[in-house]
């Protein structure tokens, strides 16, 4: 007998919808992009372009890096992440550290990640600033991002923990350059991501220099010895 709870996606964003985790793990499935917190499940409303034109430059740019430089694994949502007992997350760009793949298992992240990145959308600008904030901090997630890309609004938030568990503000330099802290070696360029189609080619060229980019490609269609 089928004891899924029979609600659909539609109806969860009408109101609030509450169940166990054990409930929302059973109703989710791979075709739905929720959230579950505190008992409380969140549907996100499907992106616009312009948030999966820069979760997708991400995506491609910081991929390639940590492959190039062999730091570990990038995930894309939905992918889930769970914090805590009552926090299960699914980011829009998640990075774990080689070191931590002992928290990864075939269905989840379980504990925090090194690296959090939510592009935010219309409707998650209070959940990412201040909810998720809140509890990317509390877990203990080393560094977090919140880029803003919306028409009007351009604005990137990085934030690492200091000795004390807080969350604090590092800035971009004066050419406008943020260096990560826990993807080694990688930094961006803020302007970019302000481009209606980021050139990943050219920004990985940038970061790593075209000879390292080209070794890479060659080892990679290299036959093996």
């Amino acid at each position: 007998m089928d004891t899924q709870p029979s609600v659909k996606t539609s109806e969860a964003q009408a109101g609030t919808l509450q169940m166990t985790y054990e409930e929302f793990l059973a109703w989710a499935g791979e075709d739905i992009h929720a959230e579950w917190v505190n008992g409380e499940v969140i549907v996100h409303m499907p992106p616009k372009d312009p948030h999966q034109t820069l979760v997708a430059f991400l995506d491609r740019a910081i991929g390639l890096f940590v492959h190039i430089s062999e730091l570990g694994r990038l995930y894309l949502a939905p992918f889930e992440v769970k914090l805590s007992p009552d926090v299960s997350r699914e980011p829009d760009l998640v990075f774990l550290a080689k070191e931590h793949l002992d928290r990864l298992t075939p269905e989840r992240i379980v504990g925090p990640p090194d690296l959090i990145i939510e592009v935010v959308s219309d409707d998650s600008v209070q959940r990412d600033r201040v909810g998720k904030f809140d509890e990317y901090e509390a877990a203990g997630v080393p560094e977090y991002w919140i880029i803003d890309n919306r028409p009007g609004r351009r604005r990137a938030q990085f934030y690492h923990l200091d000795g004390s568990g807080q969350y604090q503000s590092i800035p971009a330099d004066a050419e406008g350059i943020y260096r990560s802290k826990a993807l080694i070696g990688f930094w961006l360029r803020v302007a970019w991501l302000w481009e209606d189609q980021p050139d990943v080619l050219r920004a990985l060229a940038e970061i790593v220099g075209p000879d390292q980019v080209a070794e890479a490609l060659r080892r990679a269609v290299e036959p093996s010895k």
